[in-house]
């Protein structure tokens, strides 16, 4: 471990699989202790056990983004079991396909519940244990390419990532305002191997985030829109949240960090 995050505690939620399970990994490879939150309780307990399995330290906390009393719940376990909360992946999120005159409507609050409150509840909550150390702190909100520009069938998603882009500025604001040492990023993965674009593309369960096989046509996409030519992998955006994680990104807050082999270029 090369301890670019040493002594760190870190809150990382959706962290059972894909970019969440990456995240959480890689931040622990790098000396941080994690608390993985999640719905997937079996998933949880087993990335818990491959941090463990490496020499690093990591717990597991069921956890219903949505919920307020929820968080309030996983806030009063870290601060009773760790005593402060210095890095918060606000990962969680899920992916609804549909043209915005068949969406149902509680499809779309469903979604916005998920990928925008859950966001705001981490920040709302996050933010005061962070600053009780004193030592600042590091929010990573997953956004997405679709946070920038818009799509024929995304219109619910693309709503809740744009929220969240421009969410996360305004608590970089404030917070710099604040003058709490506390920066606030958001990271816009692209076509990345994971679930979530099974659900997209209508080939998986909605809200499954696991690790999914080869897709022939997510492959398509690829080769069809992403100049680099090859699908992002969980590690790619877990790497990008690390560095916003240490303090090798002291300076930057309010900032969007694209990871999409070029996509959003053309």
């Amino acid at each position: 471990m090369a301890g670019r995050v040493q002594g760190k505690v870190a809150l990382v939620t959706g962290g059972s699989s894909g970019i969440g399970r990456a995240a959480a990994e890689r931040l622990a490879q790098e000396g941080a202790t994690v608390v993985i939150t999640d719905l997937q309780d079996a998933k949880g307990a087993d990335v818990v056990a491959a941090i463990q399995a490496m020499g690093g330290k990591a717990d597991y906390l069921h956890h219903d983004v949505t919920q307020e009393q929820a968080w309030i719940e996983v806030m009063a376990a870290i601060k009773a079991k760790h005593g402060r909360l210095d890095i918060l992946v606000n990962n969680a999120g899920i992916g609804i396909s549909a043209s915005v005159l068949d969406m149902s409507l509680a499809d779309f609050q469903r979604q916005t519940a998920i990928n925008v409150d859950g966001v705001f509840l981490g920040c709302k909550h996050g933010i005061p244990l962070m600053r009780t150390s004193g030592d600042g702190g590091s929010i990573i909100n997953i956004s997405s390419i679709a946070g920038l520009k818009g799509s024929a069938i995304l219109a619910g998603y693309c709503a809740t990532k744009g929220a969240v882009r421009l969410f996360t500025k305004s608590v970089a604001m404030e917070c710099a305002n604040a003058k709490d040492g506390i920066r606030c990023n958001s990271v816009h993965p692209g076509i990345i191997e994971t679930p979530i674009w099974d659900s997209i593309i209508g080939t998986g369960e909605i809200g499954d985030n696991a690790r999914a096989p080869r897709s022939a046509t997510l492959d398509a996409m690829t080769a069809d829109s992403v100049p680099l030519g090859v699908k992002g992998m969980p590690e790619d955006i877990a790497n990008g949240i690390l560095w916003l994680a240490s303090d090798e990104s002291r300076y930057v807050t309010g900032a969007e960090l694209v990871i999409d082999g070029g996509l959003t270029v053309k």
